[in-house]
């Protein structure tokens, strides 16, 4: 398997025919003289895990900025669900269905997990409550019944049920980064961009969240498009994996592919072991 700067195929699909929910094609980013992306392509499909990796400075910030809205192209196109939202706000792609995690838990301190969830579902759902959530202490605390059930579900999904009624700023990381997974849910979303969600955590905690996005593809039928400097965990989850190296896209497939190409192993340099192995490494730098 080689470099490939063509359109990705409907072989990362998974199988089930229908088409990609996210796509970017042929997208392209300049910063001044320094050409950040290089008409790069990627699929992501509906219920898959689709993995994006590279070494440090490879661009995968800058897809990402890209694919949420947040940065816009020079050239390309991104399109979600069949429309195309090249020049859409990131508030708009919401709407539509996509949602994103970020490396640093964005969580409000004063509000249980389980608070998190509830606003986070009227925000999609019960949007009227929201003025009533802002002035009437103790509102997130009545939920109606569909609500109510709802999270509840996310909570026991993600194994946070226990922590349901804990504040935001007692957490440990890895439980930070699954409330961070079960907000984005809570909306109500087909994609989900995971930016980096296994990066300072320890083993268990790293295992834990990997399982909980396991769940979640198979019971909520969302895509994950997870950026992770993980190899390893990129390779053990992932049903399709795209590699960039300098703002181009120089490999793409199955875990197993990835991890035998020759060009991903030069890109890693001393990592190279870890990529051919499968063994978990994080590298530092996005």
């Amino acid at each position: 398997m080689t470099v490939t700067t063509e359109e990705p195929t409907a072989a990362a699909a998974g199988g089930e025919g229908s088409g990609p929910l996210l796509i970017a094609k042929d997208v392209s980013v300049r910063f001044g003289g320094l050409r950040a992306l290089s008409n790069v392509s990627i699929e992501v499909p509906a219920a898959t895990i689709v993995g994006l990796v590279g070494p440090n400075g490879a661009g995968k910030s800058t897809l990402f900025g890209v694919l949420s809205g947040l940065q816009r192209p020079n050239t390309g196109q991104v399109v979600l669900a069949g429309e195309d939202v090249t020049r859409a706000s990131p508030q708009s792609r919401a709407k539509r269905g996509l949602a994103r995690t970020f490396q640093q838990p964005e969580l409000f301190m004063g509000l249980t997990v389980r608070e998190h969830l509830v606003l986070a579902h009227r925000v999609r759902h019960a949007r009227s409550r929201l003025w009533k959530d802002m002035f009437l202490a103790g509102s997130l605390r009545r939920p109606d019944k569909e609500e109510e059930a709802r999270v509840d579900g996310l909570l026991d999904l993600l194994l946070l049920t226990p922590f349901a009624h804990q504040l935001a700023d007692s957490l440990p990381l890895g439980t930070s980064r699954l409330v961070e997974v079960g907000r984005a849910l809570a909306v109500g979303p087909t994609v989900i961009l995971l930016d980096e969600p296994l990066a300072g955590l320890d083993a268990h905690e790293a295992e834990r969240l990997a399982g909980a996005l396991k769940r979640t593809v198979e019971e909520e039928k969302v895509a994950l498009l997870l950026v992770e400097h993980d190899v390893g965990m990129v390779l053990a989850l992932s049903s399709h994996i795209y590699v960039l190296d300098f703002g181009s896209l120089i490999a793409q497939g199955a875990p197993e592919q990835v991890r035998t190409d020759p060009a991903v192993r030069a890109a890693y340099l001393g990592d190279e072991d870890t990529v051919a192995e499968g063994r978990t490494s994080t590298h530092e730098g996005a």
